[in-house]
């Protein structure tokens, strides 16, 4: 059986946003390049771990303002993953006090895991993402790519 790391986000916007006339603007919006299903998929079959980000603006994003791959080290995207999940999952056991629609369901990422560079690396830029996107702060300093 395969563990799924998810991190599953829906703009609000977009279920908010579900009237005719409004889809119609933007669609013809000429500004307006992001997918309306947006979504990011790494899998390691041998490790049978899988990531899937759903997030529209996010694969945008990862192509054009992260930092590149091997830029960091694989211990200091683990280490920040750490500290971001662990607060995510703090969160989202907390619908009273943050905002259910961010922080809908837990990650599972273990410590103890080898998940590699390409899942660490793509969890790390989704919460910078993350972060900068929604004005939120799970954990020190966030940069702004």
């Amino acid at each position: 059986m395969k563990n799924f790391i998810y991190i599953l986000m829906v703009l609000f916007t977009i279920i908010a946003c579900s009237t005719s006339s409004k889809n119609t603007v933007a669609s013809t919006d000429p500004k307006s390049k992001v997918a309306v299903n947006d979504t990011v998929r790494i899998a390691n079959d041998s490790l049978e771990y899988e990531v899937i980000i759903i997030d529209n603006g996010f694969s945008f994003w990862l192509s054009s303002q992260a930092l590149p791959r091997n830029y960091y080290s694989l211990g200091y995207l683990e280490n920040k993953n750490m500290i971001y999940v662990t607060e995510w999952n703090n969160r989202v056991l907390q619908p009273q006090r943050y905002n259910p629609n961010l922080y809908e369901m837990t990650i599972d990422y273990q410590s103890h895991i080898n998940y590699g560079y390409e899942v660490n690396y793509l969890i790390y830029n989704y919460m910078i993402y993350f972060q900068n996107t929604y004005k939120q702060k799970l954990g020190g300093y966030v940069p702004s790519r």
